[in-house]
């Protein structure tokens, strides 16, 4: 446990490290924030929090650089505050310009939250399994060619043609969208979910059999679960002020170029309610531990869809990192709450 006194002077090493990328020393402290404490005191309390695993000694220099612990009881405080919105930048993300495909509002959010940030962003797209249907069309492309197209709440579009051997009642084709519309319109994909609608009683024969001839457009929807990692700003890890901050860069490249690990990471935290985070050594993928992630779920009220998060070594701003993703998935919440709508 520690006291009042060793935790501001633990925040204030941290913030100090954070700002010059040097080791603190004790008079620098005392001379930063006018402590009423003279050095002796403050060096008597940087041993302590040594010696708790807070802090350690680089080298034979007499400052102190914070520890991943000491990261984490850091952050832990940061957390216990009421979470500021960051300032607004040209690039901040706006629930009014997500108006658009899901993709672009995934793109725009993974740029924003790297230029908020000075980081890495990383956002992860719903996979299609947790999505709903948004919206069917049946459309008569030629007099024997009918071709259904499905949108899904994610975003995704899947379109599939059907060639019959006569033609199409151009009648028939505008009742199936319809129909379709709303048979399936807010269910969640599945095959038996979607079949089990479409077997409706209560159709003629001329109809039944004409759903039934489009219903694998619909049916094979969730073939497909793939998610999406969406990646910004790796220049930024490699620029030549951080190089002393990230040894094991090589590591961390070949994890955001295989994407897969960075995947099991994020999706690991998907029922995190809050801010998630792993500093360091926390993190569940070994080729990530030599890095810290910020991260935070967005989606709907009853269920998470996926998460943004940023990546970068583990003497970062974490304040800005916390409330951008904070906002980040504020903003992609809101987004889908419109979607799904």
């Amino acid at each position: 446990m520690l006291s009042q006194r060793q935790e501001l002077i633990l925040g204030l090493v941290v913030d100090a490290y954070l700002d010059t990328g040097r080791p603190v020393g004790s008079r620098a402290i005392v001379e930063s924030a006018e402590l009423s404490w003279g050095p002796s005191t403050v060096r008597a309390e940087l041993a302590a929090l040594e010696t708790a695993g807070y802090l350690t000694h680089p080298h034979t220099s007499a400052g102190r650089v914070p520890t991943d612990f000491g990261y984490r009881r850091y952050v832990e405080s940061i957390m216990l505050r009421p979470v500021a919105r960051p300032p607004a930048t040209a690039a901040e993300p706006d629930a009014t310009r997500f108006r658009r495909e899901v993709d672009e509002a995934m793109r725009e959010a993974t740029t924003a939250l790297s230029h908020m940030t000075d980081l890495l962003a990383l956002v992860v797209a719903p996979p299609l399994g947790t999505a709903t249907i948004h919206r069917v069309e049946a459309l008569l492309l030629q007099p024997d060619v009918v071709m259904v197209v499905a949108i899904t709440s994610a975003g995704d579009v899947t379109k599939r043609a059907f060639t019959f051997q006569v033609p199409v009642d151009p009648g028939l084709v505008e009742w199936a969208s319809s129909y379709l519309n709303e048979t399936l319109v807010g269910i969640d994909l599945g095959a038996r979910r979607i079949a089990s609608r479409l077997a409706a009683p209560g159709l003629d024969p001329t109809e039944a059999a004409f759903i039934e001839r489009l219903s694998p457009a619909l049916v094979d929807l969730e073939q497909n679960p793939e998610e999406t990692l969406y990646v910004e700003g790796a220049g930024r890890l490699l620029d030549e002020r951080r190089s002393r901050d990230l040894p094991q860069i090589d590591q961390l490249m070949t994890a955001l170029e295989q994407r897969a690990s960075v995947l099991r990471m994020m999706r690991s935290a998907i029922d995190e309610r809050s801010v998630f985070l792993w500093i360091g050594a926390e993190n569940p993928q070994p080729e990530l531990r030599s890095v810290s992630v910020v991260g935070a779920n967005y989606g709907l009220g009853h269920r998470n869809l996926g998460s943004v998060g940023v990546v970068g070594p583990t003497r970062m701003d974490y304040e800005t990192a916390i409330a951008s993703v904070s906002e980040a998935a504020r903003e992609l919440s809101q987004y889908f709450e419109n979607v799904y709508a």
